[in-house]
C-alpha cells in the first residue's frame, strides 16, 4: 500500500510489511500497547445507504441491524451448505457501515456484496487507498493516532473476540481463555506519514493473534471451513438472530452434531533451525490428521501454531512434518473439543420392541 511506503526501516514481503529490524522486540511492544503495526494487507470497504444494516443483517452470520454509531462487530459469509467464504471486520459510525476484509478476499466480498443490492438502498465501495493501523487499545500507541472520522465518529474498530459475543457460544473448554485479554484495535488513518515509531510488523501482529486462538480468513479458512471448527462462533455468529444463507448447517451441527474438524494450537519444539509453514501436514504417529494453519515465533513461548486437524485426531503430542521432510515434536492444547456441537437436548423415544406386552388389551389374560 502507497500510503506506507516511507517508513523508515520497514522490511516487506511484496506488499506486506514484516518486520523493522527486530521482530520479537517489536511484539514485546506490541502488546505492551506502544507499537503501531501498518496493516498493508488489509482492505477497507464501505457500506453507505438508509438500509445497508438491515440488508447486511439478511445477508450475513452476525446481527447488525442494531449496531449504533461506534459499535464494533464482525461477520461472516457464509455458501448455502454453510462454508465459509468472506469474513470481514464490522464497524458503524452512524452513516456508513465500514468492513475490514483480509486483501486477497476484500475484492471478491465486495463484488458478492453488490450482486446481493438488488433493491436495497445500499452502496458498496472499496476504499483501497485507505491506510489502516493496527494496536493494542489502552497504551500509547493508541494516543499517537489520529483517526479518520467523516462521519464525525473516529473510524477505530475494536477485535470482538476477547469475549463470547451476544448470541454466540464458545466450544473451548478453558478456564482464563487467551483472548481475555487480546485488546487488538484497527485504525483508519489520514496521514500514515505522520505515524511515529516504534512501530511493528506483521510478524509481531499474527504471533499475538495465534497466541490468542485468533482465526483469520487467509489462515484457517479453506473451501470446507464451517465457523464451529475454529471456535468461531464465539464472535462472528449469532445463532438466534434471522434467517441467513448458511443458517441451516450453523444450526445442525451446534444443535445435532460435531464438526468434522476441530483448530487445535500448537506449542513446536524449538531446538530445531527450522520453522514449518503454512500447509505443512500434522501426524499422530503414522497417520495424517490434519495441517498447519498459522505459524509464529512467539517472544515468550517460542515457536507456535495454529492447526486444523481431524474431529478425531487424539489429544495427545503431535508431530509437524515440514516440505524439507523436518519433523517437529508439538504439544497439543485443544482449541475446539471433538465433542463439540450437539448442545440440543433431544428426547429419545421408546423403542416399540420394549413396550411391555401387556399394554396391548388383546394380549391381556
Amino acid at each position: 500500500m502507497a500510503a506506507f511506503d516511507a517508513l523508515p526501516g520497514a522490511v516487506r514481503d511484496g506488499a506486506v510489511i514484516v518486520h523493522f529490524g527486530s521482530p520479537l522486540i517489536e511484539q514485546r511492544r506490541l502488546a505492551a500497547g506502544e507499537a503501531v503495526v501498518p496493516l498493508t494487507d488489509r482492505t477497507l470497504i464501505e457500506v453507505a445507504g438508509e438500509d445497508r444494516l438491515t440488508w447486511l443483517d439478511s445477508i450475513t452470520s452476525q446481527s447488525v441491524a442494531r449496531l449504533r454509531a461506534g459499535d464494533s462487530t464482525e461477520l461472516l459469509v457464509l455458501d448455502p451448505q454453510g462454508r465459509v467464504e468472506h469474513a470481514a471486520a464490522v464497524f458503524e459510525d452512524g452513516a456508513s457501515v465500514w468492513l475490514i476484509a483480509d486483501e486477497a478476499d476484500a475484492e471478491k466480498l465486495a463484488v458478492w456484496l453488490q450482486r446481493m443490492v438488488f433493491r436495497s438502498r445500499v452502496t458498496v465501495t472499496v476504499r483501497s487507498d485507505a491506510a489502516l493501523a493496527g494496536f493494542f487499545a489502552g497504551g500509547a500507541a493508541e494516543a499517537r493516532l489520529t483517526p479518520s472520522a467523516p462521519n464525525g465518529t473516529p473510524l477505530i474498530w475494536r477485535d470482538p473476540w476477547h469475549e463470547v459475543q451476544p448470541g454466540g457460544h464458545q466450544y473451548a473448554a478453558v478456564e482464563g481463555h487467551p483472548a481475555s485479554d487480546y485488546a487488538w484495535s484497527v485504525a483508519v488513518v489520514d496521514d500514515p506519514a505522520a505515524l511515529t515509531a516504534p512501530f511493528a510488523g506483521a510478524l509481531a501482529a499474527e504471533a499475538l493473534r495465534i497466541a490468542a486462538w485468533r482465526p483469520r480468513w487467509s489462515n484457517e479458512v479453506d473451501e470446507r471451513t464451517i465457523p464451529h471448527e475454529s471456535d468461531w462462533i464465539r464472535s462472528a455468529v449469532h445463532l438466534s438472530k434471522g434467517c441467513y444463507r448458511g443458517q441451516e448447517t450453523v444450526a445442525k451441527v451446534h444443535n445435532l452434531g460435531h464438526p468434522p474438524r476441530r483448530l487445535a494450537a500448537l506449542l513446536l519444539d524449538g531446538s530445531d533451525v527450522v520453522m514449518p509453514a503454512q500447509g505443512d501436514i500434522v501426524l499422530a504417529g503414522d497417520a495424517e490428521v490434519g495441517h498447519v494453519t498459522s505459524i509464529a515465533m512467539h517472544y515468550e513461548d517460542g515457536p507456535i501454531a495454529l492447526a486444523m486437524l481431524s474431529r478425531r485426531a487424539p489429544v495427545t503430542e503431535l508431530i509437524v512434518r515440514t516440505h524439507e521432510g523436518v519433523d517437529i515434536a508439538a504439544a497439543q492444547q485443544v482449541i475446539v473439543p471433538a465433542d463439540a456441537g450437539a448442545t440440543a437436548g433431544v428426547p429419545r423415544l421408546t423403542r416399540l420392541s420394549r413396550r411391555p406386552v401387556a399394554e396391548d388389551p388383546r394380549n391381556a389374560r
